[in-house]
């Protein structure tokens, strides 16, 4: 008699032969319609550093030069302030659409970790490091919230797959190196490493070319600081400058702890220790191919050092490329045994070994990772949004800007947003409290005076005071207490707006 397979084998066995590269295709456009589901469900708006972009790039837009000498404002990025020029062509929409550019990386950056992974070490691990970066939630916090590291990550990324892909590939590495060096100056070192490897065996037209290639970034970038500022080295300068103000710097020996306390904020303990064990064990599966992402990683690590040891700012989102770029070696650790022969002890004993490891991640992940505090972190940067620009059109505070322009805020993170959502280009219209009382201090009353002659102020109310009001050092509860004369003309859950007109 003849024994039918049951259909569950059949179907199995039809699964198991489909190509890797099909499953890749599909788990792309699973990931394009989720991303785009999340974007609709969370209408956030753009951090502080991206509302600068739009600003300067809606400045460009209407032929007005930019002003980056604004009170606590942030550097400048070329490459981000020409997106916000084109995302300032569709309005107040464009805010919107700066985000969607940030989730639009973070897609690539997933996709870009998968292919890396894929190449060097197998499906296997290309499929586990894209899972890591997708379940990194800082990660994404950053992307729901237009970060424009999100896209220096992503460039990054693939810059490393297409070297891996054909050695010493030459100008369109050098490409995705420049439009990261316009988004950060970390990529100006990796352009000028990434030089020095293909110049190597190259002729010397052929190193020339990629000269100005790997100078590109730092050119643009001191040559629109020459340009609006008059100063070429007005970013490095006033980065430092209020890296020092904020307290943002730290010693050498702080700097290296960083790196792990950095690392563990955003990749968690259970992945740096994956990466600490799969380090060494890529290194003994593929010494060749492994070689180019290794050196990224070290370069990436190395940069942050370095800039923080010289006085840059140390902050967690600086480490992001260090960060993603270890997920690959963490998904070697739990995928590697792939690449050994089936059926072989070594090959069970580090399934035994990934499979502890993988444990320890879901439980210290269920114990620790809130959605709920995810959830509401989008929720209130889109309430806080909205409920300025609620308050901004208020027919009554709308009267009243119009006897007396000035707008006073408490500090420097809502100047960005207001100016957005009223459309001025005059940003000394629109100032912070804080910096009033920081003049007061250095025996300068002008602006003190100003807002006491005659303005609107506006005051965060209840949760957002702890977001918008009182952030940074420098910041005084004081300048949440309504000055006297003023009148309340305007109250909602998250803003209270009073006027002396």
């Amino acid at each position: 008699m003849l024994t039918r397979l049951t259909p569950g084998t059949i179907r199995l066995q039809r699964l198991r032969a489909v190509r890797a590269g099909t499953w890749a295709r599909i788990g792309l456009a699973v990931m394009c319609v989720g991303a785009v589901v999340g974007y609709f469900a969370f209408p956030t708006y753009p951090t502080y550093d991206s509302f600068y972009a739009l600003l300067w790039g809606r400045d460009l837009l209407h032929l007005h030069l930019p002003d980056f000498r604004v009170y606590r404002g942030p550097t400048e990025h070329p490459l981000a302030i020409a997106f916000g020029m084109f995302c300032s062509i569709f309005g107040q929409g464009g805010a919107r659409l700066m985000v969607f550019g940030s989730i639009a990386s973070f897609v690539a950056v997933v996709a870009g970790s998968y292919r890396l992974g894929r190449l060097c070490f197998g499906p296997v691990v290309g499929w586990i490091a894209a899972l890591l970066v997708l379940s990194r939630f800082f990660v994404e916090n950053l992307a729901a919230q237009g970060y424009l590291d999100i896209t220096y990550v992503a460039l990054i990324v693939w810059a490393t797959v297409l070297e891996v892909e054909r050695r010493r590939r030459g100008t369109p590495v050098f490409v995705l190196l420049a439009a990261a060096g316009l988004l950060r100056p970390d990529a100006w070192v990796l352009s000028g490493v990434y030089w020095l490897w293909c110049s190597w065996r190259a002729d010397n037209r052929t190193r020339l070319k990629y000269l100005a290639l790997a100078a590109f970034a730092p050119v643009v970038w001191v040559g629109v600081d020459a340009v609006v500022t008059g100063n070429p080295l007005y970013s490095l300068n006033a980065t430092a400058g209020l890296a020092a103000e904020l307290e943002r710097t730290q010693g050498f020996s702080s700097v290296l702890t960083s790196v792990w306390s950095y690392g563990v904020r955003i990749d968690k303990l259970a992945v740096l220790l994956g990466t600490l064990a799969g380090l060494p064990l890529a290194i003994w599966l593929a010494p060749r191919r492994v070689l180019v992402p290794l050196a990224a990683f070290a370069l990436l690590v190395g940069v942050y050092v370095a800039e923080g040891a010289v006085g840059a700012s140390v902050v967690d989102r600086y480490l992001l490329g260090a960060a993603v770029a270890a997920l690959p070696f963490c998904a070697v650790a739990l995928g590697g045994w792939a690449m050994l022969r089936p059926g072989s002890k070594l090959r069970r004993t580090w399934i035994v070994g990934a499979t502890a490891l993988l444990a320890y991640g879901a439980v210290t992940a269920a114990s620790t990772v809130s959605l709920s505090s995810l959830r509401t972190t989008l929720a209130y940067h889109e309430e806080f949004h909205k409920g300025l620009a609620r308050a901004l059109a208020n027919p009554e505070v709308k009267s009243q800007l119009r006897r007396c322009p000035l707008l006073s805020l408490p500090n420097n993170k809502l100047i960005p947003d207001a100016r957005w959502i009223l459309d001025t280009v005059n940003q000394h219209d629109i100032v912070a409290r804080s910096q009033a009382r920081a003049d007061v201090g250095k025996g300068r009353h002008a602006l003190e005076e100003r807002i006491r002659r005659g303005s609107v102020a506006v005051y965060p109310l209840g949760s957002a005071v702890f977001v918008e009001a009182i952030v940074d050092v420098g910041d005084d509860p004081r300048d949440q207490v309504p000055l006297k004369n003023f009148k309340r003309v305007y109250t909602s859950r998250y803003y209270a707006v009073y006027a002396n007109c």
